[in-house]
């Protein structure tokens, strides 16, 4: 700007802002309300998820004692029988329906078959509702692929199942996915 031109004279002078810009990496100053704490709810004991956890195997389980039994008594020699692989077909579609109905149970309720018997289900830490994905692959998927490294695998299984008996009453795969069991 030249002092000495009349025409730069006339142009308005620019005042500094009366507040200095915001800071863009600056802490919130607002105050933030807990959305949904989880005093809400009540955590499972460690018998109804032991519970829960006992009839969804005893849901396979018994029909596959069941299958192996029936199926060398219905063969007469070496290979099974007709009515034996018959069984073992309905025994692989009944697993997969089981597995299916399982899957719809979690994704929309949050709990199992022997979840549901017992009354208690999968949310997050602060209350939410627990998504499939975050209940089948953070809480079932990751585990089990760390539980299928040779050596590795059975520390930290046995490890996992040992974590409930902590102060938070969480396992290992609760804190993967950051999930807690509630009474329903």
């Amino acid at each position: 700007m030249d002092p000495y031109n009349s025409a730069d004279a006339r142009m308005p002078v620019q005042q500094p802002p009366a507040l200095p810009p915001a800071n863009p990496y600056a802490a919130p100053a607002a105050r933030i309300a807990d959305a949904a704490g989880n005093d809400d709810y009540v955590k499972a004991s460690r018998g109804a998820r032991l519970g829960a956890v006992m009839l969804d195997g005893l849901v396979v389980a018994v029909p596959a004692m069941l299958i192996a039994i029936l199926v060398p008594a219905t063969s007469g020699g070496t290979a099974p029988s007709t009515a034996g692989m018959i069984l073992l077909m309905l025994f692989g579609v009944g697993a997969i329906a089981f597995v299916a109905m399982q899957l719809v149970l979690l994704h929309r309720h949050g709990q199992t078959i022997g979840k549901k018997l017992i009354g208690i289900r999968i949310v997050r830490t602060d209350g939410t509702r627990a998504g499939l994905g975050r209940i089948f692959l953070l809480r079932s998927f990751v585990p089990g692929l760390i539980g299928a490294i040779p050596l590795l695998g059975p520390i930290f299984s046995l490890v996992d199942i040992l974590f409930i008996f902590g102060e938070e009453q969480r396992c290992v795969h609760d804190m993967i996915a950051d999930t807690i069991v509630v009474n329903a």
